[in-house]
């Protein structure tokens, strides 16, 4: 019963986690879309990756001169790390073919990759295999996916085409990215961890932007794009992703995959404004299977931690 109970408690802070999270990631693809206009992705990516791992330095260099630090971490965050920066280069590169709503709304395929890692990597995942909700989910998720791209008007374009593969391939990275921090964060600072993936990651993106991007471009931005390269990097990266890493470590990451099924809606809300994009009625429905199906997938995992 205590255990139940436990399971069911209310934790506050994990919400609030949760609804930062959100908030982040869904004002994250705006600002990409925005500064597309104005740099390559492999440009964006280094910018905006080093402003967040500046926001983070001091509490780095903090931790260790008290210290405090958790050397292990430095070993730990390497495979996590190499996803994040195959991961965040797909990620953004899509946003210059299609609309950003359109985007993240395929990028919720990550939930059948994350049920498939974990069904692979946590035995204690292994009994959804028999769960006929969990499998509803995925063929649920995998039939909007389709709709959603089947039926938008210019499916067929060359462009459209490389940003649907391309998120696609997103989806997937993010799938593995997730896994790879809850293996490897579970006793770890989720801030302290995240200021060295960061470390790690503006590595790895610098040396893809000298190798394919064109750096030199980023000297002809305004005052206005630089303060989106560094509010973006802060809120959508920094903050972001330590949000995120805490409402895994204290609940697990289905709850927080949960909350942030919301994110193609309130990015479509954001983006119709600023950017006029829409979705017709077919592509608003095959979404909304999409989200059911995943929220179900989700459902099923957290039903399964129920089980005595």
């Amino acid at each position: 019963m205590n255990e139940h109970t436990a399971i069911r408690k209310f934790d506050v802070t994990a919400t609030l986690a949760c609804i930062g999270t959100l908030s982040a990631w869904s004002l994250g693809p705006i600002f990409i879309s925005y500064l597309a206009g104005f740099v390559d992705s492999w440009t964006q990516n280094l910018l905006r990756y080093s402003a967040a791992c500046l926001f983070w330095l001091p509490l780095l260099l903090f931790s260790l001169k008290k210290k405090r630090f958790d050397n292990r971490i430095w070993k730990k965050a390497l495979l996590p790390a190499t996803a994040n920066v195959i991961m965040q280069s797909l990620w953004a590169a899509a946003f210059y073919y299609v609309g950003p709503a359109f985007m993240v709304l395929l990028t919720k395929t990550n939930i059948i990759w994350v049920a498939s890692f974990s069904l692979m990597f946590f035995p204690e995942e292994r009994p959804l295999a028999r769960s006929k909700r969990f499998w509803a989910g995925l063929v649920l998720s995998a039939l909007g996916v389709v709709g959603v791209i089947y039926f938008k008007e210019d499916f067929a374009a060359t462009g459209t085409l490389t940003g649907v593969i391309i998120a696609m391939a997103a989806a997937f990275m993010w799938g593995a990215y997730t896994i790879s921090v809850k293996i490897t964060f579970r006793d770890v600072s989720s801030r302290e961890g995240f200021s060295v993936i960061s470390a790690y990651t503006v590595a790895g993106l610098a040396v893809a932007a000298l190798l394919f991007g064109d750096i030199g471009r980023c000297v002809t931005m305004g005052v206005w794009q630089w303060a989106s390269v560094v509010f973006s990097g802060v809120t959508a990266i920094a903050l972001g992703h330590v949000f995120y890493y805490a409402a895994i470590k204290r609940i697990g990451a289905t709850i927080p995959a949960l909350v942030i099924l919301a994110q193609p809606f309130a990015v479509l809300a954001i983006s119709r404004v600023v950017f006029g994009e829409s979705l017709n009625v077919l592509q608003l429905l095959f979404g909304a299977i999409l989200l059911v199906g995943a929220g179900l997938a989700i459902w099923a995992q957290q039903h399964l931690r129920r089980q005595p």
